[in-house]
């Protein structure tokens, strides 16, 4: 589940303006906490992107690459912890 390359796992956001509007800004406060509390700051990468062009279904977010889409601010916590399930203690 890391990223080809590098030792973390990378976790990007849309911040498309769409995206952003839709959920994204708190999606983003909400994966930092996530990170925070269940110590996997050193292990997952977080960054913002411009639109992909994808706005539709967003609010979007890619993790390895893997794109999510329609991603709410209540799917957060169960979206990161599926897919983190490899690096969570």
């Amino acid at each position: 589940m890391k990223a080809s390359g590098s030792d973390k796992i990378v976790i990007t956001l849309c911040m498309g303006s769409s995206c952003f509007s839709r959920g994204n800004n708190v999606n983003a406060e909400l994966i930092d906490r996530f990170l925070r509390e269940n110590n996997l700051d050193a292990a997952v990468e977080t960054h913002g992107c411009l639109c992909e062009g994808k706005c539709k279904a967003g609010p979007n977010i890619r993790i390895n690459g893997e794109l999510v889409q329609g991603v709410e601010p209540g799917m957060i916590t169960d979206l990161l912890k599926h897919k983190l399930c490899g690096v969570l203690r």
